[in-house]
């Protein structure tokens, strides 16, 4: 990271707010605007504004509210998807039930944080997601792992025995948010190996997809410091 707080891929990170509350909306932009790295591009108010934004203004990250007036955060996010936007989601909220993590994250959310986060955390949670990782508060983790397939300690336990050392490998870097295509970089093989192993370890962990893969690597410690993937052996 640069003396500026700039993630590794550089540049000014463009971000749209979508919130129902004036208040939360001016907060947010107020702080925000004064990180050396980011630009708040846009306000929306509710569901169908944020998708309309979120085409017109092309911002790297959309902030989102769950719960808004009219078409809410989810249809939102299942909209965005729909449409193929590029934007990342960090979902914002203040709805602490369980339940609607892993809907949030099915619709495409690359991260899940509750409006008490200390400032600074959301700032550096903005640059993670921005930089291909996944980020979500403790308690949303956990649920989504509970609500998922595979959830469960047990099973989980099992998934992890069952993976080769390659696929464990893959696993490391998926929780670090690399594409299929860095990651058959760093291993020395193809794209086309990589996704076979990706596809196999999803099967093992009885997860749908990589955010769910990740978040499963977080909660077991695979890709903590100290886990590294194997950069000169072959798959």
């Amino acid at each position: 990271m640069s003396a500026n707080g700039t993630g590794p891929r550089g540049g000014t990170i463009r971000v749209l707010i979508a919130d129902d509350h004036p208040v939360v909306r001016q907060g947010l932009r107020t702080f925000l605007g004064i990180q050396d790295d980011i630009e708040v591009v846009g306000e929306a108010e509710d569901g169908v504004s944020a998708v309309t934004l979120a085409e017109s203004l092309e911002p790297d990250i959309v902030l989102m509210d769950l719960k808004m007036p009219g078409a809410d955060g989810l249809a939102a996010l299942t909209e965005l998807r729909a449409r193929g936007v590029a934007a990342r989601v960090l979902v914002l909220t203040s709805v602490t039930e369980r339940g609607h993590v892993l809907p949030a994250v099915q619709a495409g959310a690359a991260g899940y944080l509750y409006k008490d986060v200390d400032p600074q955390a959301l700032v550096q949670a903005i640059r993670a997601v921005r930089d291909g990782h996944v980020l979500f508060a403790p308690d949303a983790a956990e649920a989504m792992l509970a609500d998922g397939p595979g959830g469960g300690a047990g099973r989980d336990d099992r998934g992890l025995a069952a993976l080769t050392e390659r696929e464990r490998e893959v696993l490391v870097h998926i929780a670090r948010g690399r594409s299929n295509r860095e990651i058959a970089r760093a291993l020395v093989v193809s794209e086309k190996t990589v996704k076979t192993h990706v596809s196999n370890l999803l099967m093992k962990l009885g997860v749908q997809d990589r955010t769910q893969a990740a978040l499963y690597a977080v909660r077991h410690g695979v890709g903590a410091p100290g886990e590294t993937g194997g950069a000169t052996a072959r798959g």
